[in-house]
């Protein structure tokens, strides 16, 4: 079992930056990848972006590209995103989530049923 944590999440000036934070605590050494995903009111929940914790190979979705930032510090067992050039449309409860299986590198984004254990999500609202 694993248990995450987000937070970091807040109101922020369109053009603005945020970095999120994830806090993983449990059997952690089990999982190698840590993927972030959002949800806007209305909408399907989307995959923002996922690292491998040991080589750090990252992906992200197309619309995050170039403005966000994923990172993992082992000791601390936190995976970050730093957030930056926000948008309206980056409006979203953010959460983080580990792959249903041990061992699993880093899932389709387009696939969060293939993401397990997921935080309660820390709100995140761009809007001037």
């Amino acid at each position: 079992q694993v248990q995450l944590v987000e937070s970091g999440g807040e109101l922020v000036r369109p053009g603005g930056s945020l970095r999120l934070s994830c806090a993983v605590s449990g059997n952690t050494d089990e999982y190698i990848a840590i993927g972030w995903f959002r949800q806007a009111t209305g909408k399907e929940r989307e995959g923002v972006s996922c690292i491998m914790v040991g080589d750090k190979e990252t992906f992200y979705a197309d619309s995050v590209k170039g403005r966000f930032l994923i990172s993992a510090d082992r000791e601390k067992k936190t995976v970050f995103l730093q957030m930056d050039d926000l948008q309206p449309e980056d409006t979203a409860i953010y959460y983080c989530a580990v792959p249903v299986w041990e061992w699993a590198i880093c899932p389709s984004l387009r696939r969060p049923d293939q993401y397990g254990s997921w935080g309660q999500g820390t709100q995140v609202t761009v809007s001037s």
